[in-house]
C-alpha cells in the first residue's frame, strides 16, 4: 500500500484524476476547513460555560473530521463496484440500529427525540450514518430497475419504506423527508415510470400529514413559521433569534468570533443554527461566498452525473448531490425563515460526529464517481509505469542500449 495516499494534501495520485475530481476534492477540503472555523466560534461560549473548556466541542469535531477523512480517503481510492457490493449489508445493519433507537432504554433521548445510540462513551446517530448507503443502494436498485425481478424490486422498496418509517418513529420528520426526497429523486433520475413516482410522492405527503396531525409540536412549528413574531418568546423563539442574527450581520458582518446571538440567545447555535452565527459574523459577503461554494459544488456534481458512462454511477452522483447541496439549502432555508424549523444539520459545518462522517463519505462517493467517469482514465499497472517513464524522459523512452 502506498502510505503517501494516507496524507490527503500530498496524495501523489491526484494528478492522474479528472479535473472534476480534483476540484471536488479541494472544494470539500475548503468546505470542511470553513466549517471547522465557524464551529470553533459558534461553540466556544457553550463549551466554556457547560464544560469549563471553550474548545470542548471543537476538539471533538476535529476528531470526528479526522475519522471521516479516513473513510473519505478509503472511498476515493476504492473501485465503486466493491463499495456497491457492500452497501446492502451495511444499510441493513444501520436499519437495525435505527429501530433500536426506538427501544426504551437503548435509544438516547435529546431535544425530545430518541435518535442516538450510546456505544460506550460514543453516541452515534444511525439515521445520519445511513445516508451514504441509501445513496449507494438506491442507485444500485433504481439504476438496474428494468433488469431486476419483481420480488427483488418489492423487497428493496419495502426496505426503503421501513428505513423511512424507523426514522419517522424517533421522531425525526426532517431527516425522513430528506431521505425520502433523495430516494425519489434518484428514482426519477433512474427513469422509473411516472405512475410509480406520482404514487410514491402522494404516499409521502400523506405520511407527513399524518405525522404533523398526531404530533402537536410539529404543528406548532409550522404555525410559528408563518408568523414567528406573534410568539417571539415561545414557539417562534428559535426563528426570531436566528433572523436577528442573520439581519445584524449587515454587509461585512460583525467579525470572526464577535457574534452576539451565540451568547445563549440563539438555541443550538453550533448545530442546527450554525449558519445564523456564520451570517452574523461574516455578513452578506460571507453568505454569498458560501452560496457560491455550494453552487460550484452542485454544478460539478451535476457535471459528474452527466459525464458518468454507467447509469448506476450517474445515480450515485445524483444522490450525493442531493445530500450535500440539497441538505445545505434546506438548513439555510430554515435559518433564514424560508422554511419551517427543522433539525437538519449543515453538512461539514454543524457539530455532530455522525453528520460529519456521513457528509465526508458522501463527498468521497461523489469524487470516486468523478474518478471513474469517462474523463478519468483507468490504467493498468504497466501502463502507469510506462506513463511515468514518459513523463520523466519526455516523449521518447530511455535508451536501454547502454
Amino acid at each position: 500500500m502506498n502510505i503517501s495516499r494516507l496524507i490527503l494534501i500530498v496524495d501523489p495520485s491526484v494528478r492522474e484524476w479528472s479535473w472534476e475530481a480534483r476540484w471536488l476534492r479541494w472544494l470539500t477540503f475548503l468546505w470542511l476547513f470553513a466549517g471547522l472555523v465557524v464551529m470553533f466560534s459558534a461553540s466556544y461560549p457553550s463549551g466554556y460555560t457547560e464544560h469549563g473548556d471553550g474548545l470542548y466541542y471543537f476538539k471533538r469535531q476535529v476528531m470526528w473530521a479526522l475519522a471521516g477523512l479516513v473513510g473519505f480517503n478509503i472511498l476515493v481510492h476504492s473501485p465503486l463496484r466493491y463499495i456497491l457490493g457492500l452497501a446492502d449489508w451495511i444499510l441493513l445493519l444501520l436499519l437495525g440500529l435505527i429501530w433500536l433507537t426506538n427501544v426504551p432504554g437503548l435509544g438516547t433521548t435529546a431535544y425530545g427525540a430518541a435518535r442516538w445510540l450510546a456505544i460506550g462513551p460514543v453516541a452515534i446517530q444511525p439515521s445520519e450514518l445511513i445516508k451514504p448507503f441509501l445513496v449507494l443502494q438506491s442507485a444500485r436498485i433504481f439504476g438496474q430497475w428494468n433488469y431486476l425481478p419483481w420480488r427483488v424490486r418489492l423487497r428493496w422498496v419495502g426496505i426503503f419504506a421501513i428505513v423511512l418509517l424507523g426514522i419517522l418513529m424517533q421522531p425525526n420528520l426532517s431527516t425522513t423527508a430528506l431521505c425520502g426526497m433523495s430516494l425519489w429523486l434518484v428514482a426519477l433520475a433512474g427513469g422509473l415510470p411516472s405512475a410509480y413516482l406520482g404514487g410514491t410522492a402522494l404516499g409521502g405527503l400523506l405520511l407527513a400529514t399524518l405525522s404533523v396531525s398526531f404530533r402537536e409540536y410539529q404543528r406548532r412549528r409550522i404555525m410559528s413559521f408563518l408568523n414567528p413574531w406573534a410568539d417571539a418568546s415561545g414557539d417562534g423563539y428559535q426563528l426570531t433569534q436566528s433572523l436577528m442574527a442573520v439581519g445584524s450581520g449587515g454587509t461585512w458582518g460583525s467579525g470572526f468570533g464577535l457574534s452576539q446571538q451565540k451568547l445563549f440567545y440563539l438555541p443550538i447555535q453550533y448545530s442546527d443554527f450554525i449558519f445564523s452565527v456564520f451570517a452574523e459574523e461574516f455578513g452578506l459577503v460571507g453568505c454569498v461566498l458560501l452560496m457560491l461554494l455550494i453552487a460550484g459544488y452542485g454544478t460539478l456534481a451535476l457535471r459528474v452525473a452527466l459525464k458518468a458512462d454507467k447509469t448506476v454511477h450517474q445515480l450515485v452522483a445524483t444522490g450525493a448531490m442531493v445530500f450535500m447541496v440539497g441538505q445545505s439549502l434546506l438548513n439555510i432555508g430554515v435559518a433564514t425563515g424560508a422554511l419551517p424549523t427543522t433539525g437538519l444539520p449543515l453538512p461539514l459545518f454543524s457539530y455532530g460526529g455522525s453528520s460529519m462522517i456521513a457528509s465526508l463519505l458522501v463527498a468521497g462517493l461523489l469524487i470516486r464517481v468523478a474518478r471513474e467517469s469517462g474523463g478519468a482514465d483507468v490504467l493498468s499497472l504497466e501502463e502507469r509505469r510506462e506513463k511515468r517513464r514518459q513523463r520523466r524522459w519526455g516523449s521518447r523512452s530511455p535508451s536501454r542500449s547502454g
